[in-house]
């Protein structure tokens, strides 16, 4: 695979001539990251952003192989950070909805564009990934 040296080189000197982030912001930075980076969290930015508000059950039908308690643990988390909004309507049973903030659309629009790189990258990571296999293989 092919590396173009030039724009290596471009993108260090870039980054380290820019100033130094706030260590509030870098803090903050890893969190998110940390928190985006759970593949779970992401599915349901996802789901949110195309259905709205929804109820725990519709959310759990609607995002394949999460356990409840694994869905559960994530809505907290990502109430916690501002990404969703619980409704509790006070009904019997109770009706609970979720929802995202401005927050979490505007966080699941800044990942979109791993989606669109995802999509440009495609061949060429697949033609990555069988030249490693193949090599791989061949040493055993």
């Amino acid at each position: 695979m092919a590396t173009n040296t030039a724009q290596h080189l471009a993108v260090r000197q870039q980054l380290s001539e820019e100033q130094k982030l706030d260590p509030r912001v870098e803090m903050l930075v890893t969190e998110i990251i940390a928190r985006v980076a759970d593949k779970w969290t992401m599915i349901i930015l996802d789901v949110l952003a195309e259905h709205g508000e929804l109820r725990f059950t519709q959310l759990s039908r609607l995002v394949t192989g999460i356990s409840q308690k694994m869905l559960t643990q994530t809505l907290r988390e990502m109430e916690r950070e501002g990404l969703v909004i619980r409704t509790v309507h006070p009904v019997i049973p109770p009706k609970v909805e979720y929802r995202l903030t401005d927050l979490g659309l505007s966080l699941g629009a800044a990942f979109c564009g791993v989606w669109i790189w995802a999509e440009q990258n495609l061949d060429t990571i697949e033609e990555a990934r069988a030249r490693f296999d193949k090599r791989a293989l061949a040493k055993n």
